[in-house]
């Protein structure tokens, strides 16, 4: 068990580009909550 924690805590996958991978989640997230808040605009009639 001890060997796999410290693999575990030894892996720098992450770290080697030092950017998140979360860029296509939140592109999804941006995209999905823009229409989400156009959709509610013209719900209450924001806009027409």
């Amino acid at each position: 068990m001890a060997e796999i924690s410290n693999n575990q805590l030894n892996s720098d996958s992450v770290m080697k580009t030092g950017k998140p991978p979360y860029t296509f989640r939140a592109a999804w997230f941006l995209l999905l909550f823009g229409l989400n808040l156009l959709m509610a605009a013209y719900y209450f009639h924001v806009i027409q």
